[in-house]
């Protein structure tokens, strides 16, 4: 019988194909006992399987590349150190040495033992991990019954689910799952970000689908208006078949964009840089007409290793994405490890309070003597070769520019009177996703060249919400009031300072924002390859003129509803 299903769309395309459904995660192991003989046959069981786990999550990292990489990545690294874990390790060794417990049981027992301490913290953020110790506790009990996985045989269908980890998104993909229906989550989350960029379907917040959704049945999933459809009739075939016409139309126009400007109808051109980790992301953004790399990140050269890289790797990398770009500007942001991205080597911290708020990015860099200075030197060692823009992430006081521009200027002169052959300026940038650095911004604007607003963590900081808390879906947005006046307050500044100013948050990356950034003074934006296109086409549609003569307008909204009727009258 046909039943309609709403959620939230968040990541676009049609789907039809047969349900998968996966319950929520629970462990439910009977309890079990084992004799004294076993206990070393049950150790042994049990490494093996932790073995397993640790060569699949190596082998999905080895097959990543790109800005997958780097979102993935960040939740496999994490899986990794959670796996490793000595309490993790050490209380299930005990649980079934001392206690006798079968391997199964004692996993159900040191989950709920862990779960239980994170469950029980006053921070947000750790209690989010409670989702990772499921991951990884799952990933082990999977492997100590040989099976490959949770979701085998998914080739055609449509997985529908509590959640879904980021770090589970690409392994679903390549395993043949058409689209993903879950009855939680969040539009603004990773895993919905991760989508989009894997062209994904998507729908979050189905509630009812999980409760009325058997295994087997037939869907239609439609990733833009979130809406499922349980067997659906003629009519609903004959809309998926249009949706999917419509897509691969889409797709052809946009493929046709590639060497077209970013221009609005009104004449004024707008650059679009491309965010990039890999040769392959600087590829595809110079394949698709990108002005430049707007954000080069540099932790995938930290993570997965348990070694510094050498200034002459560092080097050799930078140089590499500066003659990949052909002459056109590059933007590298130093060291941003911290918060849920920690590397082997001990550099960024394990146990902070508060990950978040802790000693991460341009913090980081200026307290771990000589890691920020050799990576200038690489950088600067790099801007021989073509344009490059050395940007600063997590700034908060003027000091810390300050103390980022002496040491470039030391590292310029010292580079010179060795013989090498660097840029004579090197621009220096600030990311704007601390409160405090766009309120202190006129104290040290006069240190630097450039600015780039980091929108996923300014919102986060400054409407105090994690964007991946579920239960602060509504409030984690960038539709508020005080997020866009001060993203215009920057850029006003900015420019009236003559310096240039990016978005570069997952905010630049949707079309459905342009409006407001170019209303708002904006004429840089960097995101994802995978959205350029479409960002390009919308905004070669609109008319800057007209969207700044009612920024005003857009500025003396109270609240989100307001911003919404704003937008749907562009």
């Amino acid at each position: 019988m046909r039943q309609a299903f709403f959620g939230h769309g968040a990541s676009r395309g049609s789907a039809l194909g047969r349900a998968r459904v996966r319950l929520p995660h629970a462990l439910e192991v009977a309890e079990e006992r084992i004799s004294p003989a076993q206990v070393e046959a049950e150790l042994a069981r049990l490494h093996a399987a932790i073995e397993t786990v640790r060569g699949e999550m190596h082998a999905l990292r080895e097959r990543l590349h790109g800005a997958l990489a780097h979102e993935v990545g960040e939740f496999l690294d994490l899986h990794t150190l959670l796996l490793d874990d000595p309490e993790l390790l050490h209380g299930l060794d005990e649980l079934i040495r001392t206690g006798r417990y079968a391997a199964d049981y004692a996993l159900r027992l040191q989950r709920d033992r862990i779960a239980s301490v994170f469950e029980a913290m006053d921070d947000a953020y750790f209690r989010s991990r409670v989702d990772d110790i499921d991951q990884v506790i799952g990933r082990i009990h999977a492997a100590l019954h040989r099976r490959a996985g949770e979701m085998q045989g998914v080739a055609g269908e449509i997985l529908i689910t509590d959640n879904v980890a980021p770090a589970e998104l690409a392994q679903l993909q390549t395993q043949g799952v058409l689209a993903i229906v879950t009855s939680a989550g969040s539009a603004l989350s990773h895993s919905a970000i991760l989508a989009r960029s894997l062209h994904l379907p998507l729908v979050v917040g189905a509630a009812q689908a999980l409760l009325k959704i058997n295994d087997g049945d037939a869907l239609t999933v439609d990733g833009s208006s979130g809406t499922v459809i349980l067997e659906p009739n003629a009519d609903d075939l004959r809309a998926h078949r249009s949706r999917v016409r419509e897509h691969a139309r889409e797709r052809k126009q946009l493929h046709r964009l590639r060497r077209e400007p970013t221009r609005t109808t009104d004449g004024v051109d707008i650059k679009l840089y491309a965010n990039a980790e890999s040769r392959e992301d600087v590829a595809e953004a110079h394949a698709l007409g990108a002005a430049g790399v707007g954000l080069y990140r540099t932790e995938f050269l930290f993570l997965q290793r348990n070694e510094l890289p050498t200034e002459e790797e560092q080097f050799r990398a930078y140089r590499d994405v500066v003659l990949g770009m052909t002459g056109r500007s590059v933007t590298i942001r130093t060291l941003d490890l911290g918060a849920d991205k920690a590397d082997r080597t001990g550099l960024a911290l394990r146990d902070e309070p508060n990950p978040a708020l802790g000693l991460r990015g341009v913090r980081l860099s200026l307290a771990r003597d000589g890691l920020l200075e050799t990576q200038l030197r690489a950088l600067l060692r790099a801007s021989g070769y073509g344009p490059l823009r050395v940007l600063v992430p997590m700034v908060s006081s003027r000091e810390e520019i300050r103390r980022v521009k002496r040491m470039l200027d030391q590292v310029a002169a010292d580079l010179r009177h060795e013989g090498h052959e660097i840029a004579e300026h090197v621009p220096l940038g600030a990311m704007i996703e601390v409160p405090a650095a766009a309120i202190a911004l006129p104290s040290f604007i006069g240190a630097i060249d450039f600015l780039s607003i980091g929108t996923n963590d300014l919102i986060q900081y400054l409407l105090a919400a994690d964007r991946n808390n579920e239960a602060l879906g509504e409030l984690y947005t960038p539709l508020h009031p005080a997020v866009l006046r001060l993203i215009r307050d920057v850029i006003r500044l900015a420019r009236a300072r003559g310096k240039s100013v990016a978005v570069c948050g997952e905010m630049a990356g949707d079309p459905a924002f342009a409006p407001l950034l170019l209303a708002l003074g904006l004429e840089e934006f960097s995101l994802h390859p995978a959205t350029l296109l479409e960002l390009r086409r919308a905004i070669r549609g609109m008319d800057l003129g007209a969207l700044r003569a009612r920024a005003p307008a857009l500025l003396r909204a109270r609240d989100r509803k307001a911003i919404e009727a704003w937008l749907r009258a562009n």
